[in-house]
């Protein structure tokens, strides 16, 4: 109660809380619509989403740790990851496409634990960051402060959505894309290699994360095992917002950012990361009751 009301006190505060809400939401929102693509065009929940993250951070790490600029680091995370997850289809990814939706979660939740411990064995347990050295704007003297890598973050995402929009509606692959999510079946009558389509957007996704992994080790910390949080965030945000709602996931992803800048301020970083759990089970549960109650009015 006493930080509850600290934040009535002290109004730069909570614009504070705010800002670092909605900085951080928007990559939230960038890893989920990632999971919305691949949820939407292959119909398959993609559970080793986190773990492209972290493995993003990582590459953007060492790029860092060896004299390179930000920028290439976030670029070549993309890249690695885009041809990891070309790769992942064309292994294993696409026997289960158009399978049952619980195999499709065995098998990505599999390449999360594989992933994880890879990581593990290769980079270590410890904890890695990137400084980025770009240090802090002050607003209202002094009384707000924004890290400039946060705003150089919120910056990318939005050109890499607009990018993502533009190529979605744009050109031919971006078409054939939203042909192979509406009707997979008369895509392919038509003319369209639909397993080219999934295998590009399956890599497609995998890059995004690994940008968006290459941005978080420069704001927040990478740890081998911390891909969890970031899958629960996406999956998270997609039922909110709904497949194929950008408007929807871009205000969910910054929802949450915000609601867990205040929840961390008020009760701690520990019940941070619960409260994401406790809204997922809240989530599933009430869209499980609005299923059920539109079936009995169906009946």
């Amino acid at each position: 109660m006493d930080m509850i009301g600290l934040l009535f006190e002290a109004p730069p505060l909570a614009l504070q809380l705010v800002i670092d809400g909605v900085l951080i939401g928007a990559i939230f929102a960038l890893i989920a619509y990632g999971m919305a693509l691949v949820w939407g065009v292959m119909k398959i929940i993609n559970i080793c989403q986190g773990e492209f993250v972290i493995l993003g951070g990582y590459i953007s790490y060492y790029c860092w740790e060896a004299g390179y600029p930000l920028a290439l680091g976030v670029t070549a995370a993309a890249i690695a990851l885009f041809v990891l997850g070309w790769l992942l289809y064309r292994t294993i990814i696409f026997r289960v496409v158009e399978q049952d939706l619980f195999i499709s979660i065995l098998a990505t939740f599999g390449l999360a634990i594989l992933l994880a411990q890879s990581m593990n064995q290769a980079f270590g347990a410890d904890v890695r960051t990137a400084d980025a050295g770009l240090g802090n704007w002050f607003l209202f003297d002094n009384l707000v402060s924004i890290a400039a890598i946060k705003l150089v973050a919120f910056g990318v995402t939005g050109i890499v959505a607009a990018l993502l929009i533009y190529f979605m509606r744009r050109t031919r692959l971006g078409q054939a894309i939203r042909a192979t999510a509406q009707n997979a079946r008369a895509a392919r009558i038509l003319g369209i290699d639909t397993h080219g389509v999934y295998a590009f957007t399956y890599g497609l996704n995998a890059a995004i994360c690994g940008a968006a992994g290459a941005l978080i080790a420069m704001i927040w910390v990478i740890a081998p095992f911390g891909g969890l949080i970031y899958t629960v965030r996406a999956f998270m945000i997609v039922v909110v917002a709904g497949i194929g709602n950008l408007p929807g996931v871009i205000a969910a992803g910054l929802a949450l950012g915000i609601v867990e800048s205040f929840i961390g301020f008020v009760l701690g970083a520990q019940f941070q990361i619960a409260l994401i759990f406790v809204l997922l089970v809240v989530i599933l549960v009430g869209r499980s009751l609005r299923l059920r109650r539109q079936r009995k009015v169906l009946e």
